[in-house]
């Protein structure tokens, strides 16, 4: 009996010599800081014991303003579960907590948001606090005693929610709407990877160094087109199904050399599809010319299965492969003692590689609307990428994985004008300088986010001297734009073309 949909390549176990490249692999990991400490990881349980305690005070609230009787209100209950990183073991210092809700059918999503909002907002410990409500699945992100918490909330089918509540049963899922479900979909799936993979210690040593490796070579970055967090932890783990007993050391060699020969668009499975007991969509592309349209599918194996790759697009497919070929000719020698583990994860060369970048570059008047009007910008990049890659003169397009912030004090209107379009002061001036300037008319705010351009030479028209990518770029602007809280005299978008 195997786990996975195919039987394993190998069931091998480690030789001395990959427990030896095994025990270099997690020295070199904590070199880098990969693992928190004893008392960090403590910390992160305090704080959780925290929400927990104030997740169910707020059940109990809503159910008292929802006219139930003391005694039912208290036994409502109300339970926390984390999911991501922090579920699967391999968070690091620094690491958010992804932390799922868990209410009765009387609370609604709307109570969430306005009372828990409230109550967190009104600690001491809690700052950073947004609320993404609209968002595709809607979000508290706050920072708890300087720990980052993404909480998602939803509410089940029962009377009340207690502490020893599963929610490995598909049927809790009857009757929910479509983003509670989605909420739940996180801790289930992250569930489901640890329960698929037959040696939970590789694969978590396997998974931080795949991690690190995707975050030094920006290939990490669910909303800018390439694999988010838990579609390296299926990835992982679908390899640790295909080598069961293999080292970590062995895993990681093997990881990179199946991820740069896999024959996409074939579909990277844990298990296979299961029906369920919802009328909602799975993943069929038999069916569904969208999930046809997949370049790079991995499908989550909690019902309802979905593709967790969907952003995924042809310029973001070829980087990927090509960081899969250069890593597998690096662990392969470092399997073979002529390179080191350090050496797999050095840093990208992004801002060096191109002659051509174009600067997206949101801007605002104050923090908390550059917060929201960025990562609303941030979530469309995507789609400028793939507006670019119907240019034919543009081999590629490149999103390089976050904005960088920057605050701006403009003294002139002009200078406002200038920071909004990337053009800011060169040098930092002196403590004297800056008490001789006037006092500021106005701060700016801004976000910018890259993107890299490689021209195909051939297709340019004789005599060309300049790529035209007005198109792309005015129907990115407008679609940005369009957002129903853009407002035009506090926010700006401009995309500036630079030569390097």
């Amino acid at each position: 009996m195997h786990i996975g949909v195919t039987p394993p390549i190998s069931k091998e176990g480690p030789k001395p010599h990959d427990i030896v490249v095994t025990q270099m692999l997690e020295q070199t990991l904590r070199d880098l800081g990969q693992y928190e400490s004893e008392e960090d990881s403590q910390k992160r349980e305090v704080v959780l014991g925290k929400l927990d305690k104030i997740f169910k005070e707020f059940v109990r609230k809503v159910s008292l303003a929802r006219h139930l009787p003391e005694s039912i209100a208290n036994e409502a209950g109300g339970k926390i579960f984390t999911f991501g990183s922090y579920r699967l073991g391999v968070y690091t210092t620094g690491s958010d907590i992804d932390t799922l809700c868990v209410a009765p059918k009387h609370i609604q999503r709307e109570d969430f948001f306005d009372y828990i909002y409230d109550m967190l907002k009104a600690r001491a410990e809690v700052t950073e606090i947004t609320a993404v409500q609209d968002a595709y699945v809607p979000v508290i992100n706050m920072v708890f005693s300087d720990i980052s918490i993404d909480l998602v909330f939803a509410k089940l089918g029962l009377a009340s929610v207690p502490d020893d509540l599963q929610l490995s049963d598909s049927n809790l899922l009857k009757n929910l709407d479509e983003r509670c479900i989605r909420s739940l979909n996180g801790s289930r799936v992250t569930d489901e990877i640890l329960r698929l993979v037959p040696n939970v210690t590789s694969f978590r040593t396997a998974l931080r160094c795949i991690k690190l490796w995707a975050k030094r070579r920006a290939i990490y970055s669910n909303v800018m087109g390439f694999f988010g967090g838990v579609v390296w932890a299926m990835l992982v783990a679908r390899v640790c199904q295909l080598y069961p007993n293999a080292a970590a050391g062995t895993i990681v060699c093997k990881f990179f050399r199946i991820m740069h020969q896999w024959k996409w668009p074939q579909p990277v499975l844990l298990k296979a599809i299961e029906d369920g007991p919802l009328n909602v969509r799975i993943w069929n592309p038999k069916i569904y010319p969208q999930d046809k349209a997949h370049k790079m599918p991995v499908i989550t194996p909690a019902y309802p299965s979905m593709c967790a790759t969907h952003n995924v697009t042809a310029s973001t497919q070829k980087i990927m492969i090509d960081e899969f070929e250069r890593a597998a000719v690096l662990a392969e020698k470092v399997m073979t003692n002529t390179a080191q583990w350090a050496d797999l994860f050095e840093k990208n060369d992004f801002f060096s590689k191109y002659k051509i970048y174009l600067q997206v570059i949101a801007s605002s008047d104050s923090p908390d609307t550059q917060l929201k009007w960025a990562g609303t910008v941030e979530s469309r990049v995507r789609q400028l990428i793939i507006k670019l890659e119907l240019v034919e003169t543009l081999r590629l397009a490149h999103p390089f994985i976050k904005g960088f912030d920057r605050t701006t004090h403009c003294v002139t209107e002009t200078e406002a004008h200038d920071a909004a379009h990337g053009n800011f002061p060169q040098a930092a001036l002196s403590e004297e300088e800056q008490a001789a300037r006037p006092p500021s008319v106005r701060t700016v705010y801004t976000t910018t986010f890259y993107v890299g351009l490689e021209v195909d030479k051939e297709q340019m028209t004789p005599g060309a001297r300049r790529l035209d990518i007005s198109w792309p770029i005015l129907e990115f602007t407008k679609m940005v734009k369009a957002w129903d809280k853009f407002d035009e005299k506090r926010m700006g978008i401009v995309v500036v073309y630079k030569k390097r």
